[in-house]
């Protein structure tokens, strides 16, 4: 059992946890639930002893380990297979002695213990847990240093997974994952035999895998039986018991009040008035509940186009002459609310780059409103923000002709209150630079919202929020998100991407989620009989070495062409806050002209250097996929 007895823990005079406890059962699954900032991670953190505490203690049963997602992606020249399996740095000692012993009771020892970790069926369980994150058999022979960031962290999820520590502390493990990856991962994780404790925005993951909720409000850690849903039932119900308990309590106190104020200086009744000031100290008032600020926000109302708003005609799409997609033909109307379903690498982002004008078809034929404006969003435009602006001139940068009473009004929208739209961006939450970019996206009131992965960065509160402002919006929305929660209350009609080909798909998530799970089940099986059936792979290694070999160059052509974006960025910074300082405006003004001159120039220099990267990169990720 995980137990936390009377834990007290402040930052200066903030109190995150205020002598507060709470156990868990060996065994069980927790998710743990609080709004940002009330300390989950931090409690993550005394649990591993990476923190000391003010007071109380934490109690973990000392043959458990302890496992916990990293932060910090791999970057090793090793495969993701041999990555995975170098986690368990028990069983790679217990492996190295093995072939060094020669006492014959220690070999008996090591060969107990490796039997104990099944250590001959290690590679096989590496490759499924790889295979349902994504990595086909191919991928897993590949150097971890050859993927990006948001991949090796899958790399590092599946290497905590494989170690199976008795207590697996989860924050936010879905982060990375795509809806596949995601589903994959509930499944696994209802079948863990250790203790689970799990943080997580994805009320999906929170409502399929754990089986109580432990909630962190108000420094008081509390326990609910269920999943995600019966506790917000069950917690509701409690406010409002307490507010009723409340309620009755402040008469009563009143009542009491009031009899002490009327005989309080009368000698008759001074015995009973004393009596009730006893009791009136007697009954502490019961705190008045607050709901933390509320998020919200909205998407602009967008005046109506004459259908449709975007068709497409037996559209070929891909890169280099070399097709992604084939005989594409649909077309959106503004009532549309459409889900893009399939796993990374099918073509999804490809369809929305079509959608979005930054793609055009290889064959066919597009056609759209002449007015149309589509909004799109994507995470990586995230990185494109300038860090030392504010939500306001990010803004004003993009829409010069708009007020400034206009940009702040539509930033309310967005729940950027006075204080957070005169903040540096560098300062903002990854939640609330989402939310800048919906901002953004939105201020021309676009009749189409491109939306890949909006969520990532979004709490519960807000991903409801998010759910809220499309439901409500009078466009077309096309949705890409692992959280399956906020396609099922936000969609009604799904398009699967896959094998080439973009088709209708007749059922909703549950259908979806029975279909990948059947699927991977029989695809994952059969990968790990080879992985524990091949006698040797060498010829694999060498062929995937030669793969890597050939890719080479347009790597290095990737890695130049991003070295000059972030080179441009720099000088653009430069510029921005050079025409930021009052003191240009007091000299001759030729120089703040000039720099005005250098920094249009600039941009247009980086918008060329950015969509040859965006080139480079589909190139290099497509040519990986077919290489694969």
């Amino acid at each position: 059992m995980l137990r936390v007895e009377n834990l007290t823990y402040r930052i200066g005079p903030r109190i995150l946890l205020d002598d507060t406890s709470a156990s868990i059962n060996a065994g069980h699954r927790v998710g743990l639930v609080g709004r940002n900032g009330t300390g989950k991670t931090t409690l993550f953190k005394i649990i591993m002893g990476q923190l000391g505490l003010e007071s109380g203690r934490v109690e973990i049963p000392k043959r458990w380990t302890v496992g916990v997602t990293s932060q910090e992606a791999p970057h090793s020249a090793e495969s993701l297979i041999a990555t995975v399996m170098a986690a368990d740095k028990e069983l790679v000692a217990l492996n190295a002695e093995a072939e060094t012993a020669t006492d014959p009771h220690r070999i008996a020892e090591i060969h107990t213990r490796l039997a104990d970790k099944d250590a001959y069926t290690a590679e096989a369980r590496a490759a499924r847990i790889l295979a349902g994150l994504g990595f086909d058999e191919e991928a897993q022979q590949r150097p971890c240093s050859d993927y990006s960031g948001g991949w090796r962290m899958r790399v590092a999820l599946a290497g905590l997974l494989f170690t199976q520590p008795d207590l697996l502390l989860l924050d936010e493990p879905t982060n990375h994952l795509d809806l596949e990856a995601t589903i994959w991962l509930e499944d696994y994780l209802k079948g863990y035999p250790g203790t689970i404790l799990l943080v997580s925005h994805d009320r999906g993951l929170l409502n399929r895998v754990p089986t109580s909720i432990l909630h962190l409000e108000n420094a008081k850690l509390t326990m609910y039986q269920g999943d995600y849903d019966f506790f917000e039932t069950t917690r509701r119900m409690r406010i409002e018991q307490n507010e009723k308990a409340r309620v009755k309590l402040d008469q009563k106190r009143a009542h009491l009040q009031s009899f002490i104020d009327r005989f309080k200086a009368k000698a008759s009744k001074a015995k009973q008035a004393q009596s009730r000031v006893k009791m009136l100290e007697r009954l502490q008032p019961i705190a008045d509940h607050h709901e933390e600020g509320v998020v919200s926000f909205m998407f602009p109302e967008t005046e109506e186009l004459a259908p449709p708003l975007y068709s497409v005609n037996s559209v070929t799409l891909g890169y280099d002459g070399k097709p992604v997609l084939k005989s594409l033909s649909m077309r959106l109307d503004s009532e549309d609310r459409i889900a893009l379903l399939g796993a990374n690498g099918n073509g999804k982002s490809t369809l929305m780059k079509l959608f979005a004008g930054k793609l055009e078809p290889m064959a066919g034929g597009v056609m759209k409103s002449g007015k149309l404006r589509i909004g799109y969003f994507a995470q990586h435009q995230a990185e494109e923000l300038d860090l030392n602006a504010t939500p306001i001139i990010e803004m004003q940068r993009r829409r010069p002709d708009e007020s400034e009473q206009q940009i702040r009004n539509h930033l309310g929208r967005f729940n950027f209150s006075k204080p957070k739209a005169e903040n540096k961006i560098a300062n903002l939450s990854g939640g609330e630079k989402a939310r800048l970019l919906f901002a953004l996206m939105t201020l021309a009131k676009p009749h189409i919202l491109l939306l890949d992965e909006p969520t990532n960065h979004l709490d519960m509160d807000s991903r409801q929020a998010l759910v809220e402002a499309i439901n409500a919006f009078n466009g077309a929305v096309v949705l890409i998100s692992h959280d399956p929660h906020v396609l099922e209350l936000s969609v009604d009609r799904f398009l699967l991407v896959d094998k080439g080909t973009v088709v209708p798909f007749d059922g909703d998530m549950e259908d979806y989620r029975a279909l990948l799970l059947s699927r991977d089940s029989r695809a994952i099986q059969k990968q790990t009989d080879t992985q524990s059936t091949a006698p040797d792979r060498k010829e694999d290694r060498r062929t995937a070495a030669e793969r890597r070999q050939a890719l080479r160059p347009l790597k290095q052509k990737l890695e130049k062409a991003e070295a000059l974006v972030d080179k441009l960025s720099k000088e653009r910074a430069k510029l921005d806050a050079a025409l930021a300082d009052p003191k240009l405006y007091e000299g001759p003004p030729a120089k703040a002209l000039e720099i005005q001159t250098q920094l249009g120039k600039l941009m247009g220099e980086l918008e060329k250097a950015e969509e040859d990267w965006l080139t480079l990169h589909d190139e290099f990720e497509k040519a990986q996929s077919e290489a694969a």
